[in-house]
């Protein structure tokens, strides 16, 4: 394996399926045999996920509710999702823990950097809830924060598509895709792959970061094994 341990970004979204919105139960089943297939060779896996197919504070503050309170609904709702992933990564015999930025004692621990660091080394995948437990901040930030404390070697960000075009390739069948691309030229092109905030943050830490389909079958061990799947952002 090309990575000992790894960061998985996922977003809320990505746990819909086919569906409009919540969560669907085939999606999860699919996603932690992906996850299995990988801890099976000794990856250590640590997951952040986010609340979008639940919640999302920047939507509920468009439609007038204060911003605070929303974000702060969709760190629950990533709790929510968490516990989803949990029971599914457990179904297929993956020994995991939940820690969360905010304090919620009776369904998950409160995030330790060492605890987390500790479960990591023992094989449990760790899945990050909560966000940072601060509004204003995004999951990508929460996933670049977590990935630098339990130094993990990158971050692999699961999406729809399958790495980094010149253009949305959804919207442009012109668009070319990236197979690598720095840091710097992400900014210079204007290209999205996460917020500012996070993105600046993977930056000044040297993490790399590689965005790849996760929906497609097998594509995550590829992907840890070294393969050239999706766009890989480094310096």
């Amino acid at each position: 394996m090309k990575y000992n341990r790894i960061l998985l970004k996922l977003s809320g979204e990505a746990l819909m399926g086919e569906r409009q919105y919540g969560i669907d139960p085939l999606r999860l089943a699919e996603y932690a045999q992906d996850i299995k297939a990988i801890t099976d060779q000794g990856v250590q896996v640590a997951i952040v996920i986010g609340g979008g197919n639940i919640f999302r504070g920047v939507a509920g503050a468009s439609n007038g509710m204060d911003r605070v309170q929303g974000d702060h609904m969709g760190m629950l709702a990533t709790v929510i999702n968490g516990l989803a992933l949990q029971s599914a990564l457990e179904d297929a015999d993956i020994p995991t823990r939940l820690q969360t930025a905010i304090k919620i004692n009776e369904v998950a621990e409160p995030f330790i950097r060492r605890k987390a660091m500790r479960h990591l080394e023992k094989g449990r995948v760790v899945i990050f809830g909560g966000g940072t437990g601060n509004p204003y901040f995004t999951t990508d930030s929460a996933a670049v924060l977590r990935a630098i404390e339990i130094e993990a070697d990158v971050i692999l960000k699961g999406t729809r598509v399958d790495g980094i075009y010149t253009a949305d390739p959804e919207k442009d069948s012109t668009a070319v895709k990236f197979d690598h691309i720095t840091f710097d030229d992400v900014l210079r092109k204007g290209l999205k792959v996460m917020d500012t905030t996070a993105f600046t943050l993977s930056q000044e830490n040297k993490l790399p970061i590689i965005v790849f389909d996760m929906n497609k079958k097998g594509n995550l061990l590829k992907v840890v094994s070294g393969e050239t799947i999706g766009t890989e952002v480094n310096l």
